[in-house]
C-alpha cells in the first residue's frame, strides 16, 4: 500500500478573506467549530491509511490546530499557495511518503471517498504527476457558479479535461461555454474542479522551483503551474452520492456551508 501523508495547509493573511481558517461554522447539531478543525476532521474520516498534519506559517492557526489535537508543519511564509506549501513540509518531515495530498483548509465538505477516489486514481495512471477530483456540476451548483460570476465574487472553479481524463485547462470562468442553462436532472458538461490534489513527491519538489506561469497568474490557480511547463494533471471523477460540495472562498459562503452542513445533518 501507498505510504499517504494528507496535508492541509492554511493561512491567515488571505487576501479575499484574512483570518479565515478560523471562522466558525455551525453544523447541524448547532455546534460551532472552526473551518480548519472540520477540515482537519474531513482529513480524519479518510478510509486510507494516512498521516494527517496541518501546514501553516502562523501562531495563531499553530495554536488552535494544536488544541483540538492536530499535528502541525510549521512552513515557510514565502509559501504563495498550498502547493508550495506542501512541497515545503517535504522539507520539514522526517519520511518521505509516496503520495502527497493536499486537502486544502477551506474545503471542509469534501467526502472522504473523494481522497480514497483520488489517491486510487493517481495509482492507475503512473504516467500522472498529480491527480485531482472533478464533479459534474447539477442544475443548482451551476446556477451558483453563474451567479458569482455575474456579481463578480471568485467561487468555483471548472475543469476541461479530454477523454483520458488529462486536463486541459482550469478556470474560474464557467467553462465549457453552453449558452444556455440546464434543467434539474439533465446532464450538462460543466465540471466543478474540487480543491483537492494528489502529487507524487518528485513532481511536488519539482513544483516549487518552477517559476509562476502566466496562466497560474492570471486565474489564480496555482495547479495550472504544473500544466504549463508540461506536467501531466489527470483528473479523477468522482461522485456526490448525495452530498452538496462548496469551497469556502468569500464570506457569503459561510451561510451557504451551513445550510448544506444543516441539510444533511453534519454536526
Amino acid at each position: 500500500m501507498t505510504d499517504v501523508l494528507i496535508v492541509i495547509p492554511a493561512r491567515y493573511a488571505s487576501t479575499r478573506y484574512p483570518g479565515k481558517p478560523l471562522v466558525e461554522l455551525t453544523g447541524a447539531g448547532g455546534e460551532s467549530k472552526s473551518l480548519i478543525r472540520r477540515s482537519w476532521d474531513a482529513a480524519m474520516s479518510v478510509d486510507i491509511e494516512a498521516d494527517v498534519v496541518v501546514a501553516t506559517d502562523d501562531d495563531r492557526i499553530k495554536d488552535h490546530a494544536e488544541r483540538f489535537g492536530a499535528k502541525v508543519v510549521m512552513t515557510a511564509e514565502s509559501c504563495r499557495n498550498g502547493t508550495e506549501r506542501c512541497a515545503d513540509v517535504l522539507g520539514r518531515i522526517d519520511h518521505q511518503p509516496g503520495i502527497v495530498v493536499n486537502l486544502q483548509g477551506d474545503a471542509p465538505l469534501t467526502p472522504a471517498w473523494f481522497i480514497s477516489d483520488l489517491v486510487a486514481g493517481l495509482e492507475a495512471n503512473p504516467d500522472a504527476a498529480v491527480a485531482t477530483p472533478v464533479l459534474r456540476t447539477d442544475a443548482d451548483a451551476l446556477r451558483g457558479f453563474k451567479e458569482d460570476r455575474k456579481n463578480d465574487r471568485v467561487g468555483g472553479t471548472t475543469a476541461v479535461f479530454d477523454q483520458t481524463g488529462r486536463a486541459l485547462y482550469f478556470s474560474k470562468e464557467v467553462l465549457p461555454y453552453t449558452g444556455r442553462d440546464f434543467a434539474e436532472g439533465e446532464e450538462n458538461p460543466v465540471f466543478h474542479h474540487v480543491g483537492v490534489y494528489a502529487y507524487r513527491p518528485d513532481a511536488l519538489s519539482r513544483y516549487a522551483q518552477l517559476p509562476e506561469g502566466r496562466l497560474e497568474k492570471w486565474e489564480g490557480l496555482e495547479q495550472l503551474r504544473f500544466m504549463e511547463h508540461g506536467l501531466h494533471v489527470q483528473c479523477v471523477e468522482v461522485e456526490a452520492r448525495g452530498r452538496a460540495f462548496w469551497e469556502l472562498n468569500n464570506p457569503v459562503d459561510v451561510a451557504r456551508i451551513e445550510a448544506i452542513l444543516s441539510a444533511q445533518g453534519l454536526d
